[in-house]
């Protein structure tokens, strides 16, 4: 089977991404040491983990060593921002999300190219709506993301043998959802979010496309209704 690495993959969006690729995938678990990656990694028949963290670029670029190849890359791994206003956001908080969600990321792809290339790999980037617009208090957040296109765009010009797509999914009904929803004051309504599972079969939507077709972008919005 092919191999997949999904990154972020403990908890959330990242392991309903692993289970819905588990059944056609090989798959490598991203994510920091965790009793909840090990769990998953054991329901998972033929899932390993991939247990190291994304700013490390030296333990990163050891654990990649062993990858010679790999069909299906997703980046999935990212955290918000902490909802203030640009005149009350540090330095340090601005390096933290720009670290975390656009280098790590760019740093691992660039490492696994020798293992994409030969396969005509496909990169998957979990962008957000944060990267085609920005809300005011989500500006550090919106520019990682808005980085994160970039990135995306930049490997699918200058990778013309992978496919590279980013999806663009609304605000999701996870644990770090209801964080930010409590932050911002407002009571929590789960059928104002896209489930995970939606935006998770976007992304097997993606990654199954038939090979003449490259899915450069999908954009998900929430309606509110729940599925029949």
């Amino acid at each position: 089977m092919p191999t997949a690495l999904i990154t972020g993959a403990s908890r959330g969006l990242g392991a309903e991404i692993a289970r819905q690729l588990a059944p056609t995938h090989d798959l490598l678990l991203g994510g920091r040491p965790s009793a909840e990656l090990d769990a998953l990694a054991t329901s998972l028949d033929g899932a390993s983990t991939f247990a190291v963290e994304l700013t490390d670029h030296d333990e990163m670029e050891a654990a990649t060593e062993a990858i010679s190849s790999l069909d299906v890359l997703v980046h999935n791994a990212g955290i918000a921002s902490s909802l203030e206003f640009i005149e009350d956001t540090p330095a340090e908080e601005w390096r933290q999300i720009l670290e975390v969600n656009v280098i790590a990321a760019a740093e691992l792809t660039r490492q696994l190219l020798p293992a994409l290339r030969p396969v005509h790999g496909h990169v998957v980037f979990i962008n957000s709506g944060a990267g085609r617009r920005v809300n005011a208090r989500w500006t550090p957040y919106a520019a990682s993301k808005f980085a994160l296109r970039a990135l995306a765009d930049g490997l699918r010009a200058e990778e013309p043998d992978l496919r590279v797509t980013s999806i663009y999914p609304g605000r999701i009904d996870t644990e770090m959802q209801r964080d930010i929803v409590a932050i911002e004051g407002d009571d929590y309504d789960p059928t104002k979010f896209l489930t995970v599972e939606s935006v998770a079969r976007a992304v097997v939507h993606a990654v199954t496309t038939p090979a003449e077709a490259h899915p450069e972008e999908i954009v998900l919005r929430p309606t509110g209704r729940s599925a029949p």
